[in-house]
């Protein structure tokens, strides 16, 4: 059979309850039969005490043990006699008697009088013993301890014999024995009250511990099936209200993932239908006769081949990037005449349009990067791609690269059109474009810049934008150095 959570915390929290009460069942036992022997044995001491001073007085006047040892009727009716006589109550109230006394008073007593004494409790009589002076028995009982507890009794200053009490064992007393069971069934009782009550409130207590348990079980199960705008309320501080707060959390990111799953799906299909669309109409016209298979044709068919076989080559680096299957060979390197190479292969194109492309680049020689260099021109190829497709002719590109506090920083600074502040955030995101008709004719596919970010990640590196001195975009990349600075 399976056990539920909640069952589960409510026996957990039933266990513990009972076997505190338990443990304060017994422990309460234990200090009430402790103090009730505490109580009797000062009872019995005080009795002791009276009774020495009896027999101290009955050897004055004899000057022998001999009226003990002749007549044992003697010694019981001294320690009778050595029971305190309690005097009378109140008219209105009845007299109270010790444990050892009758219910009532003597039929031979009238009414106000003092009551009579009756005989000490059961077997208490026979616990006394008396010794003469050189602790030879004159009244005991078989038993007596090699070395009992003695209490001197004197005459003259001098110590004629020697009054004993055998220790107490058990209760043997019936009314010390119904106080004794009256106490431990109002002890069961109280136990038996605090157990039910535990019963009766660990199970709600169970059911609200485990309330938010069960809300974020059926969260789970949402979240499994798809619904990612699920969330579950919180409503405590403690573990439990942190649990729920994380969940909510992930399912926040698997929303938001959703949502830029279904983006990346419509953006890569408008990718794609743009160049197929055209080689689709220029095929469509040269079949129809509308144009003849002239060469400027073929090349125009040749052209938009070449931008589907781009924008496929750059999804393909960007998957193998986000699943880390881009090899990286790393090794340390100058990171400047990487970026010399780059900028010298791109300078004719810039040239081609009318941009001047400059740049002062810090000797790297003492400066070594721990970095891949083929990965390191694929992100300066993209980064010099961006500014040549998206600035202006007759603009410029300013590439600077220097070293400070152990980390290279690479600058791209070009002129106009500038980013909108509120795209700055978003440029390095996949196929995000700022410009909103998506006309490929402007750029790339919106996806060389998140290669970038994903290739400066690989090398513990940071790369952001912001606007540009020079009216256009401003990206910079930092990477780490892996020699110290001369």
């Amino acid at each position: 059979m399976k056990i539920g959570i909640t069952h589960r915390l409510f026996l957990a929290i039933l266990a513990a309850a009972g076997l505190a009460v338990i443990s304060m069942f017994l422990i309460m036992q234990w200090s009430i039969e402790r103090g009730f022997r505490r109580f009797i044995v000062s009872q019995e001491q005080a009795q002791l005490s009276r009774l020495t001073e009896r027999l101290e007085e009955n050897y004055a006047a004899r000057v022998s043990w001999d009226f003990v040892k002749n007549d044992p009727a003697e010694w019981h009716r001294l320690i009778a006699a050595s029971f305190p006589h309690e005097r009378p109550g109140p008219p209105d109230r009845e007299p109270r008697f010790p444990p050892w006394r009758d219910s009532a008073p003597s039929p031979a007593n009238g009414p106000g009088a003092r009551p009579t004494m009756s005989q000490p409790p059961h077997g208490f009589g026979e616990r006394f013993f008396l010794l003469d002076a050189a602790k030879q028995p004159l009244v005991a009982p078989a038993g007596v301890p090699a070395t009992p507890d003695l209490k001197p009794l004197h005459h003259r200053e001098r110590v004629v014999g020697y009054l004993g009490l055998l220790p107490h064992r058990r209760f043997s007393d019936e009314r010390q024995i119904r106080f004794l069971k009256e106490q431990r069934l109002a002890l069961g009782m109280v136990a038996g009250t605090v157990v039910l009550l535990a019963a009766g409130l660990s199970l709600p207590l169970a059911n609200r511990l485990v309330r938010p348990i069960k809300a974020l079980a059926a969260g789970t199960r949402q979240l499994s099936a798809g619904k990612f705008d699920t969330r579950v309320p919180v409503a405590s501080a403690d573990e439990l209200g942190q649990l729920a707060r994380d969940f909510n959390s992930l399912a926040h990111t698997l929303e938001n993932n959703e949502q830029t799953r279904r983006q990346w799906v419509a953006d890569i299909s408008h990718e794609l239908r743009t160049p197929l669309a055209v080689l689709r109409g220029e095929i469509e016209a040269l079949q129809d006769g509308i144009h003849q298979p002239t060469t400027e044709a073929i090349c125009s068919l040749h052209s938009e081949t070449l931008r589907l076989g781009r924008l496929v080559e750059d999804l393909y680096q960007l998957s193998i990037s986000d699943l880390g299957a881009l090899a990286y060979k790393k090794q340390e390197l100058d990171c400047a005449p990487i970026l010399s190479q780059a900028m010298e292969s791109f300078r004719p194109d810039f040239s081609a349009k009318g941009i001047l492309l400059t740049g002062e680049l810090a000797d790297g020689s003492d400066h070594p990067l721990f970095a891949d260099g083929e990965r390191l021109r694929q992100l300066f190829d993209n980064l010099l791609e961006n500014s040549l497709n998206y600035t202006d002719s007759d603009g410029t590109l300013l590439v600077d690269l220097e070293y400070a506090a152990n980390i290279a920083t690479i600058h791209f600074q070009d002129s106009g059109p500038g980013v909108p502040p509120e795209d700055l955030g978003h440029i390095f995101e996949r196929l995000y474009r700022v410009d909103a008709s998506r006309n490929r004719a402007t750029g790339g596919a919106g996806l060389g810049l998140a290669i970038c970010t994903n290739i400066v990640t690989a090398h513990e590196g940071t790369i952001q934008a912001m606007a540009s001195p020079l009216g256009g975009l401003w990206v910079k990349v930092t990477l780490p150095l892996t020699g110290k600075m001369a």
